[in-house]
C-alpha cells in the first residue's frame, strides 16, 4: 500500500467516525472566531469556551474591544495562559481591523497573518470556518498523528501541512483537519496510547 492509498483508507475511517465534525470553539461570527482561536494557543478548547462568553459579554466587536483597557482584557482571559501577550494582541488586532479593514476580519491569508498574534494556523482556521476557503490547519494533534501514520516526517508543522496537502484531496482538507483532531483526542492521544484500540494505528502498526 503506497502513501496515497494509506491516506485514502485513513480518510474513509475518519469519514465513518466523524461524518460532520463541528469546530469545538464557540463563536458567533468571524471576529469572535478569530479571538477564540487566538486564545486557544497553548490552551484547551474547553477552557476557551468558558472564558469567551465572559469576554464577549463586554466586547464582541473590534470597536467594543478597543474601548477596554488591555489590562481589563488580560484579567478576563488569564485562565487561558499567556495573558499579557494575548490581551495586547487582541486589543492591537481589534484596532488594526478598525483602521485598516473597516472593522471587518479580512479574507486573505496575507492580511490575516499581518494582524498581531495571528499565525498561519489561526489564519487557516478562520479562512475555513468563517469564509469557507480551503486550508489545512495543523495543530499538535494532527502533527502527531501524521507522524505516527507515516504520512509525514514530523520535523515541523509547516512540513506536515505541506505533506498532508499533497496526499489528501483538496476538497477534503476543511473537514479532515477537524476529523483528525477528534480522532486524536479519542483514540490516538500523546500519552497512554494503546495501539490495539486505535482504529488506524492498529493496522498501520500491527502488534
Amino acid at each position: 500500500m503506497n502513501k496515497k492509498e494509506k491516506a485514502e483508507k485513513i480518510r474513509l475511517i475518519l469519514e465513518d467516525l466523524y461524518p460532520a465534525p463541528s469546530i469545538p470553539l464557540h463563536h458567533q461570527d468571524a471576529y469572535t472566531l478569530l479571538i477564540a482561536v487566538l486564545l486557544s494557543a497553548q490552551c484547551t478548547d474547553a477552557r476557551v469556551n468558558t472564558i469567551t462568553p465572559l469576554l464577549f459579554k463586554l466586547a464582541h466587536t473590534p470597536e467594543q474591544m478597543t474601548l477596554l483597557e488591555p489590562c481589563c482584557i488580560e484579567e478576563i482571559i488569564r485562565p487561558c495562559g499567556l495573558g499579557p501577550r494575548k490581551s495586547r494582541a487582541i486589543w492591537e488586532l481589534s484596532k488594526q481591523l478598525i483602521e485598516n479593514h473597516g472593522g471587518k476580519v479580512p479574507q486573505t491569508f496575507e492580511e490575516l497573518e499581518a494582524l498581531p498574534g495571528v499565525g498561519h494556523k489561526t489564519a487557516s482556521v478562520v479562512m475555513i470556518q468563517a469564509f469557507g476557503k480551503e486550508a489545512f490547519p495543523v495543530d499538535t494533534h494532527i502533527h502527531r498523528c501524521a507522524n505516527r501514520w507515516g504520512l509525514s516526517s514530523g520535523k515541523n508543522v509547516e512540513k506536515t501541512e505541506a505533506d498532508l496537502k499533497r496526499i489528501f484531496p483538496r476538497h477534503s482538507w476543511n473537514k479532515l483537519h477537524l476529523q483528525i483532531i477528534y480522532f486524536a483526542r479519542e483514540f490516538c492521544p500523546a500519552r497512554k496510547h494503546t495501539i490495539a484500540n486505535c482504529p488506524i494505528c492498529s493496522w498501520i502498526k500491527p502488534l
